[in-house]
């Protein structure tokens, strides 16, 4: 894939991780219902994001595949946002997140079960 994926196209892409393939209409479709764009906004970044080599469309009527996974795209954005904003220091980042926000109990039980996984490796 070339390039970061915008706000925008990620709700593009958001469509087909949910759906799965579908027709540039039906992405437009769900896109209007869920934040009122007019069909050529969307079709404009279903564009883009072709451009991108995120999505693939095909024949019969415009078919859209992402061509990039959920968790990848993820996984980018979260090395950017640590690189950018936490120096590259993950633990600043899970730092920063913890102080912000009370956790449950089984929030945190989680958290501790994710750091034991990777105590492990």
């Amino acid at each position: 894939m070339e390039g970061k994926l915008f706000d925008s196209e990620l709700k593009v892409m958001g469509v087909l991780w949910k759906e799965g393939d579908c027709t540039a209409k039906h992405i437009s479709d769900v896109l209007k219902e869920e934040v009122g764009w007019n069909m050529n906004t969307t079709y404009t970044l279903i564009k883009r994001c072709i451009n991108k080599g995120a999505i693939q469309r095909s024949e019969p009527n415009f078919l859209c595949h992402a061509l990039v996974q959920k968790q990848e795209v993820q996984e980018a954005q979260t090395n950017e946002l640590i690189d950018r904003i936490y120096d590259g220091s993950a633990d600043k980042l899970f730092a920063a997140l913890l102080d912000r926000k009370k956790l449950s109990g089984e929030q945190l039980q989680k958290l501790r079960e994710i750091v034991g996984t990777l105590e492990d490796e």
